[in-house]
């Protein structure tokens, strides 16, 4: 039911006449709504039939320095990234450098299972091994320099969860290696792949693998807002997330990438179809995702204060992307405001109003909740004079205050009602609705 918990100061909006249909006025006052109530930082782009239509760029680049974003900010992409390796290895298939079923255990082969699982395996997700992202020491080195070799390293230890395909569970690694492997097939690095096979091909002049991130050249750091001033963001090594998550881009460039891959500029449409043989909702480097009424296929991304997503809808030859670099904000609510902005549906504009409780008001509604429909407690806690709630194995998020008795977490589209007279609360995410009482 509930999202893992993972808008400034100026706005640039730029449109096209021939998009007849889009409310460009009512999609910029949206934006605009985010950008004044500190919700959103990014970029945003709409195609139909790949052409754009739409592109809106929100808040800084650089805070410190006071650089705006523009439409050509480059921003880190975290895990579309994937969709772009995924196609590299679709393509070194049809160049016979691999085969789908072709055994880990040729390239990495102290890996657990390496001589069950293919690379198919690695492509969906179905290898069972752990992703080196989940590991507690992640923390100490993300941000510095690594090596392949120790990398490798990592994964051989980590080990494995489940029986190669029996299973789907979404996992870094799976990815990092097959970066490797297309390394090791080329005989060329992961970079100068994305660029002869990728950023070439389609003229992107900003796609490529990341590195430092340089404000000169309009690059976006990444920020959390907090107690009314923005914080910078812990900057992720590239050498870390390599094909799993290393490349950077803007909107428009990754919606020229879906276009070159849709219209198979980048790998036959025989390999575009076997990449969308979506099990358990994920195929190679791509997954399902509803906008509106819609189904849209892409893939979404998270680093550092990044968030990103990439989507394309068959129905009417639609694409949207958006990256942030900063965010407090439900990005399925972005997307599927897009997504109405492009077929013509009326825009709701947010509103942003939020009261002040003391903590004797707040006191009441502390307390530990359960429900019988799953094994999930919520702690619900005062901590530096905010309303706080934790589910059973995330962490812990802010909850505004709406009324002396409904509370609102807009980053992840949660809402939760208090009634203190029956000790319960009523916590609603999209669709769903769950009440839990208090211990």
């Amino acid at each position: 039911m509930f999202s893992k918990l993972f808008f400034s100061v100026s706005v640039t909006a730029f449109s096209l006449g021939f998009a007849q249909h889009i409310n460009t006025q009512k999609l910029n006052d949206y934006f605009k709504a985010l950008d004044e109530n500190h919700k959103v930082m990014g970029s945003f782009a709409i195609a139909d039939k790949g052409k754009i239509i739409y592109t809106n760029a929100v808040g800084f680049a650089d805070v410190e320095s006071k650089k705006k974003a523009d439409i050509n900010t480059v921003y880190r992409i975290g895990s579309i990234t994937k969709t772009f390796t995924a196609v590299l290895v679709m393509k070194a298939v049809e160049d016979k450098k691999l085969a789908l079923d072709t055994k880990l255990s040729y390239f990495f082969p102290k890996v657990e299972n390496a001589d069950k699982i293919t690379i198919s395996d690695l492509l969906s997700h179905r290898s069972g091994i752990r992703s080196y992202t989940d590991n507690p020491l992640y923390s100490v080195y993300y941000t510095q320099p690594i090596t392949k070799e120790k990398l490798v390293e990592i994964i051989e230890k980590a080990g494995s969860d489940f029986e190669p395909g029996s299973q789907f569970t979404y996992s870094n690694s799976n990815y990092t290696l097959l970066a490797y492997i297309l390394e090791k097939v080329y005989k060329s690095s992961y970079s100068e792949l994305v660029n002869t096979f990728i950023a070439q091909p389609l003229h992107l002049k900003y796609t490529k693998v990341g590195g430092k991130i340089d404000s000169s050249k309009n690059n976006a750091h990444s920020y959390a807002y907090e107690g009314n001033t923005y914080i910078k963001s812990p900057e992720t090594d590239m050498s870390v997330p390599g094909g799993a998550g290393a490349i950077v881009s803007t909107p428009s460039e990754l919606i020229a990438f879906m276009n070159g891959l849709i219209s198979g500029k980048l790998i036959s449409n025989n390999s575009f179809k076997t990449m969308k043989q979506f099990k358990d909702g994920y195929g190679f480097g791509l997954f399902e995702m509803p906008l509106n009424d819609k189904k849209g296929i892409g893939h979404n991304g998270s680093i550092d204060g990044f968030q990103s997503g990439l989507f394309y809808v068959a129905d009417g030859e639609k694409t949207f992307s958006m990256i942030t670099n900063q965010s407090g904000y439900d990005h399925q609510n972005i997307f599927n405001t897009l997504a109405s902005a492009a077929y013509g549906k009326d825009i709701t504009i947010p509103t942003f109003e939020v009261v002040t409780l003391s903590e004797e008001e707040l006191q009441p509604l502390v307390g530990t909740y359960v429900t019988k429909e799953m094994p999930l407690k919520f702690n619900i806690f005062i901590k530096n004079k905010t309303l706080m709630a934790q589910a059973t194995g995330q962490g812990e998020f802010p909850l505004e205050a709406t009324s002396k008795t409904s509370f609102k977490f807009d980053m992840a589209g949660i809402t939760i009602d208090f009634d203190p007279a029956k000790k319960l609360f009523v916590i609603k995410q999209g669709s769903d609705a769950t009440t839990f009482t208090k211990e």
